[in-house]
């Protein structure tokens, strides 16, 4: 991870750990125009006065469901080289997206995040942990001059998930192991022909 968040430790950790677990169970089953506080509370074994007072609204709990996801995702994998590490990162983002819970977890999240802001900050916040977590093996192949100077690891770390997403939300395409290894061959094939560049384009870039 690329930071810490300081957890509440207790009653109120546990508290907070079954309230979320039990807000990710029911985005899983209905979805977030059905999500309600007072199901949550009695998923969660929990008072409603606790869910109300401490979250107050739905979108505060897939909030914080988000930042939940985010403090407990894998760290990043290191091959020992950018192809090797960008393909780690495409299969993390495929086992995610088809496990039997957290594929239909993230359908839920991402639903919630297209109709209301603040869960649309949460996810935005979300992914941005984990772009920063990975970026630093497309600095270091930067460094080393495998990629062409400026290239912008953000961009190459989006450019590996962004075609799984699309089969997961849009195509419906098999979302197969041999899906993540070509999303992570095209985004290293276009971070070296300077596709990621301030400019765009960077004429002889290195083929390492």
């Amino acid at each position: 991870m690329t930071a810490a968040t300081t957890r509440p430790g207790g009653r109120t950790a546990r508290v907070r750990a079954a309230v979320l677990q039990a807000t990710a169970d029911a985005l899983i089953e209905h979805g977030f125009d059905r999500l309600d506080l007072a199901d949550v509370a009695r998923r969660a074994l929990v008072g409603k006065t606790t869910v109300y007072r401490r979250w107050g609204t739905v979108a505060a709990l897939v909030a914080d469901l988000l930042s939940d996801m985010a403090e407990q995702s894998v760290p990043r994998t290191e091959t020992g080289t950018l192809a090797g590490d960008l393909r780690a990162n495409a299969r993390l983002v495929q086992r995610t997206l088809t496990d039997p819970r957290q594929g239909p977890l993230f359908r839920a999240v991402i639903v919630a995040a297209t109709c209301d802001p603040r869960a649309a900050e949460a996810l935005h916040r979300f992914y941005a942990i984990r772009i920063a977590e990975w970026s630093p093996c497309v600095t270091r192949a930067t460094a080393r001059g495998d990629l062409p100077p400026g290239t912008d690891p953000g961009e190459v770390i989006r450019a590996v998930s962004a075609p799984l997403y699309y089969r997961l939300l849009i195509s419906g395409d098999p979302l197969d192991e041999a899906a993540a290894d070509r999303a992570a061959a095209a985004a290293l094939a276009a971070a070296r022909a300077g596709a990621y560049t301030a400019a765009g384009s960077a004429p002889g870039a290195p083929n390492a």
